[in-house]
């Protein structure tokens, strides 16, 4: 499809004496040259050929450390009965993104990933070695993502160039996870928004995106403190409308807070983690530990004591369930119930938390490998 400011800047160009018809000043990450396709007096034209860009599936799930395909194919309309040259460039806009601007054009810039033009190809930033183009038959540039990682989610934009003809087509990526609610040592709302991300990497995962959070109440999720997500918004999930969380009369949803300040305002977070490569698992031992303990112990068996997110994906994707609770990295204790049961707490399946105790308490821990 032509664009809306390009052929303006092509007319402009033409009355001009010895203009050439060459671009100035418009720069996507392609350079346009050796366009012979004209009529001799400096005018483009395309006899009668479209170019459509198309993505058959809009949105992709995998799972954190595999391999994914984002589906891209283009095509002509008629088909030419010659070859034509053609760039691909893909790019992508995070789930994740937000900085410290809220500016409109910081919101929505998308970031390259790979640039290709026959064989010759180039990838970009975290995604260097990790993305090929799939090339299976005439026109796919579908792109392969190997060793998928955590902040990989977003939408991905597959845009084709031929001359000053192009167009392009996006695909979403989700990775099948768990949202956890998370609060400090110190107690509820001592996060501002920075605090609240690093407090999720710390513990494997990151900010939850609205969607995310969205999906886990409509499986459930029902938390009456409220957190920061990736956007900068402050929300909750509830299920079971109640008094102090938004009141009896309202309905089940999501609870916003909309937009806070985020140095000044405080809350819990809502984390997003995906499956992990190891395993998480109960540490038999003959005695129960203190934290220091567990955590030597953890290491004199090969492994690290467990992250919160690390337990919270074993439990939700491997089906982790021990009635017995254990220390985790971040100082807290825990378990994880996928078969609700009597004395293993609440009838409805989850990670119990005893929260922070004294670190002198002893207790069993949970180890990664």
């Amino acid at each position: 499809m032509l664009g809306l400011q390009r052929p303006l800047l092509v007319c402009v160009c033409l009355l001009l004496p010895g203009c050439q018809s060459r671009i100035v000043g418009y720069n996507n990450g392609f350079h346009y040259q050796d366009i012979s396709n004209g009529d001799g007096n400096g005018e483009i034209f395309f006899n009668g050929i479209r170019l459509h860009v198309e993505s058959p599936q809009p949105s992709v799930s995998a799972i954190r450390g595999s391999s994914v395909t984002l589906p891209c194919h283009y095509r002509y309309d008629p088909e030419p009965s010659m070859p034509r040259r053609t760039r691909v460039k893909w790019s992508w806009l995070p789930a994740n993104t937000i900085t410290t601007s809220l500016s409109p054009e910081t919101l929505t810039r998308e970031t390259e990933v790979m640039v290709a033009m026959g064989n010759r190809h180039r990838s970009y930033g975290s995604f260097r070695g990790r993305v090929r183009l799939r090339r299976s038959a005439p026109g796919d540039l579908s792109l392969v993502i190997n060793e998928l990682e955590l902040n990989d989610t977003g939408r991905y934009r597959c845009e084709v160039i031929d001359g000053l003809e192009d167009d392009s087509a996006t695909v979403e990526l989700e990775l099948s996870g768990v949202v956890f609610p998370y609060y400090s040592q110190k107690g509820r709302y001592h996060f501002n928004f920075f605090n609240a991300q690093q407090a999720c990497q710390d513990q494997d995962g990151t900010l939850a995106t609205f969607e995310q959070l969205f999906a886990a109440w409509e499986e459930g999720l029902d938390w009456c403190n409220a957190g920061w997500l990736a956007d900068g918004t402050v929300q909750y999930p509830i299920t079971v409308p109640r008094d102090g969380c938004g009141g009896l009369h309202l309905a089940p949803g999501l609870r916003s807070y909309g937009q806070q300040h985020r140095f000044l305002n405080r809350y819990d977070a809502f984390c997003f983690s995906a499956s992990v490569k190891g395993s998480v698992y109960f540490l038999k031992n003959l005695t129960k530990l203190n934290f220091t303990e567990a955590v030597h112990a953890c290491a004199m068996d090969g492994s690290q004591i467990a992250k919160v997110g690390q337990m919270y994906s074993a439990w939700k994707l491997m089906g982790l369930d021990r009635c017995v609770a254990g220390w985790l990295a971040d100082g807290s204790v825990r378990y994880p119930i996928t078969h609700a049961r009597a004395n293993c707490g609440p009838p409805q399946p989850g990670v119990r938390s005893f929260g922070f105790p004294p670190l002198h308490q002893k207790f069993g821990v949970y180890c990664y490998r």
